[in-house]
């Protein structure tokens, strides 16, 4: 499992839909102010159990700044959101060739359980937490605050 967490200043996610007279605009699903937007991809090996170790770490970080100016201040304290997203693409391989392979992402019928369980957990554990529409066409807008990105990888936690 991967998510790409931004801290941000605000975000907000729509997903592109075409009407019946084939005019395309798009519906915001999902906004949130300061806090992290998350985008969050899922793997064919990932388990219920890995995503909760994710949704720990996640909401542990402490990444805001104090008031000395030092990254010290995790979600919780700042009063932070959440902005969940997924995105298949982050499980591409492009160890070979130019085209990357998605083989290792996760099929929908075992991803969507894993995503909707990740937001639960959060909103479960006190956060204000928006999403996309997982596998919709989205578009994302933020305002990354630093800038101030991290990937997290489950591969790589202890």
């Amino acid at each position: 499992m991967r998510f790409v967490i931004q801290r941000v200043l605000n975000a907000s996610v729509s997903v592109a839909e075409t009407d019946d007279f084939g005019n395309r605009h798009e519906r915001i699903t999902g906004s949130i102010e300061k806090g992290f937007m998350v985008l969050c991809g899922i793997m064919d090996n990932d388990t219920i159990e890995i995503s909760d170790k994710m949704v720990t770490k996640l909401l542990s970080m402490r990444i805001f700044e104090d008031e000395n100016g030092k990254t010290n201040l995790d979600l919780k304290t700042v009063g932070g959101e959440l902005l969940i997203v997924s995105q298949f693409t982050l499980c591409a391989d492009v160890s070979h060739g130019n085209r990357p392979s998605f083989i290792k992402a996760a099929r929908p019928e075992k991803a969507i359980p894993i995503y909707e369980h990740i937001i639960e957990e959060c909103r479960k554990r006190g956060f204000k937490t928006d999403t996309g529409v997982f596998g919709a066409d989205m578009r994302v807008d933020l305002s990354n605050d630093g800038p101030f990105t991290i990937v997290l990888d489950s591969d790589e936690l202890k």
